[in-house]
């Protein structure tokens, strides 16, 4: 199992000044990087190949759009603004070497309607993100475009693994996949066994190990005996990083409802979930 470790341990917007975290994130016993990215105009994509090439380090990547760039959008215009902004995405994982592109890329994150998810909005965003993920098999047809069902305070158009996979055959490109994350799930799903089973090993693109209250994973709720030894029984190979945030975060917090700290750092949160998440692992031959 490769666990990976997510740049939001450290930083809110990931640019030059925090390069540091890449060698780092290796020093510290991680096999994986996640880097955030939620703005890639300003990504320093080439000094992070240069930082990248330093450590044996597997990148991945995940962004979130937002209301001036939402998929699912009535306004064709705001759809395009999503569309392109995922493309350079698509392009930059091309560049660093990354073969997932995960989080919440189907619909702006945290821009709530007041009512389910409407027709009218599935086909919005499924007839963009065909449009992407056929540009991505022409740039990049090793990755992956994995969509992250989160809890619906954040969004209301995918919140389970049933749902992300629905949305992947109905893009059906075939490099669509699921971007599972234990703090959604124990919201939203009934069972982490049948969730990591929905997806099974055609769908299940990437994970996210983070605990039920953002805190130092296995200090709290999730079943990540359970969950291990699901991704076990389904052949699942990819990274599983951890992700927090700092309630000192001014662009998140808003969204994600940190209010108070978890560790001392992200990076004692991040330290002590590895050791936390390979004694699992290790228990259960994961």
């Amino acid at each position: 199992m490769q666990i990976g470790v997510d740049t939001f341990i450290w930083t809110e917007v990931f640019t030059e000044k925090d390069l540091w975290i890449i060698e780092k994130s290796e020093k510290l016993g991680f096999e994986a990087i996640d880097f955030a990215i939620a703005h890639p105009e300003t990504f320093p994509t080439e000094q992070v190949i240069a930082e990248l090439k330093k450590t044996k380090l597997k990148p991945v990547t995940s962004t979130t759009l937002n209301a001036e760039n939402s998929l699912i959008s009535s306004d064709p215009a705001v759809r395009r603004k999503g569309i392109e902004s995922l493309k350079r995405l698509v392009d930059i994982n091309k560049l660093i070497g990354s073969e997932i592109l995960g989080g919440v890329n189907y619909a702006g994150w945290g821009c709530l309607t007041g009512k389910p998810r409407t027709e009218e909005e599935w086909n919005h965003s499924v007839s963009a993100m065909r449009e992407i993920a056929e540009y991505a098999i022409q740039v990049h047809p090793k990755m992956k475009i994995c969509v992250e069902p989160v809890n619906r305070f954040e969004t209301h158009f995918i919140n389970t693994a049933e749902d992300g996979v629905r949305y992947c055959k109905a893009v059906g490109t075939g490099n669509m996949g699921v971007h599972l994350d234990c703090f959604h799930m124990i919201r939203e799903e009934t069972s982490y066994t049948e969730a990591v089973e929905t997806c099974g090993k055609e769908y299940l693109g990437y994970v996210h190990v983070c605990e039920n209250n953002r805190g130092i994973p296995g200090t709290g709720l999730v079943p990540f005996a359970e969950f291990f030894t699901a991704l076990k029984k389904i052949g699942y190979t990819g990274p599983c990083v951890i992700e927090s945030f700092d309630p000192g975060f001014e662009e998140l917090n808003a969204q994600c409802a940190i209010w108070r700290k978890f560790a001392d750092t992200g990076e004692e949160l991040a330290i002590k979930g590895l050791a936390n998440l390979k004694k699992i692992a290790k228990q259960v031959g994961a």
